[in-house]
């Protein structure tokens, strides 16, 4: 009976990752509408130069991301030699993640004219709620997991502090992005609120995706850490690492569903009026 109830209860723990895992797929939806309204509209001049700028920043900002990932490769190779092969490719995500995070925060501002008096859209119109308080709550988790397994001293200083700070900069520049976009406001010109709506929308979703990446495939890894202690395990059936390995796994596979997801955003919003040619 005590192993029915830990596979149940492995199961269950589970299901958070797969319902955020649906959720994405679901915001692909949110994505294919934003870009067919910019499809569907003919920008002004000042609307086509916005998405042109937009793309070339973000693509300049993800590339330093990229090259920082690599400086820290060869940091770590010139700090640890050979024991640092288990740290390269976690120093290329949190770059390429980084460089998406920047790229969204430091995008400038579109160059036409503003909405008088000023409007401004809710933010339930560019990404799912739902998806953002999950990100809150996965950082939240994992700032809190670390924590506690740096007082028992089940991590060293050097892994705590980077477990702490990277997902926490990554959540306040998120935040910082997603305000960005909530208080900018619209264009005065009808044919460019379509373009504004998908910047907004691509901004929102790739910072939250990129923000929960941050928080989800560290906490997966704590808690299968934590999980896996031999103080921890026993003879008999304990649900406590049961449930500590179940969330590892889900934390772990939802964090590499919310990577999957992110790569199809990274695709600039694209005004080629493929409606309107036919």
């Amino acid at each position: 009976m005590g192993r029915l109830i830990a596979v149940i209860l492995f199961i269950a723990v589970l299901v958070p990752g797969v319902l955020l895992g649906r959720a994405w797929w679901l915001a692909a939806g949110r994505r294919a509408v934003a870009g067919g309204s910019v499809e569907l509209a003919e920008p002004t001049p000042e609307g086509t130069q916005a998405l042109r700028r937009q793309a070339q920043h973000g693509r300049r900002v993800r590339r330093l991301g990229l090259l920082l990932g690599v400086a820290a490769v060869i940091g770590s190779v010139v700090l640890l030699a050979e024991a640092s092969v288990f740290l390269w490719a976690p120093a290329l995500i949190v770059g390429l993640l980084a460089g998406v995070l920047l790229a969204e925060v430091t995008r400038p501002r579109p160059r036409w004219k503003t909405a008088v008096p000023a409007r401004r859209p809710r933010q339930g119109e560019q990404i799912s709620g739902w998806l953002v308080w999950t990100m809150r709550a996965a950082a939240v988790a994992e700032l809190v997991v670390t924590v506690v397994l740096w007082r028992d001293g089940e991590l060293p200083d050097g892994v705590a502090w980077a477990a702490l700070a990277l997902p926490l900069v990554g959540w306040l520049l998120a935040e910082a992005a997603l305000l960005r976009a909530l208080l900018r406001p619209m264009p005065a010109q009808g044919a460019d609120v379509p373009v504004d709506e998908a910047l907004r929308t691509w901004t929102a979703h790739l910072v939250t995706a990129a923000a929960s990446v941050l928080a989800l495939l560290p906490l997966g890894a704590l808690l299968l850490t934590a999980g896996i202690d031999p103080d921890r395990v026993s003879e008999g059936v304990d649900l406590l690492p049961v449930t500590l390995v179940a969330g590892g796994f889900s934390a772990l596979a939802a964090g590499i569903a919310v990577a999957a997801f992110l790569l199809t955003w990274l695709r600039p919003v694209q005004a080629n009026a493929r409606a309107l040619a036919g």
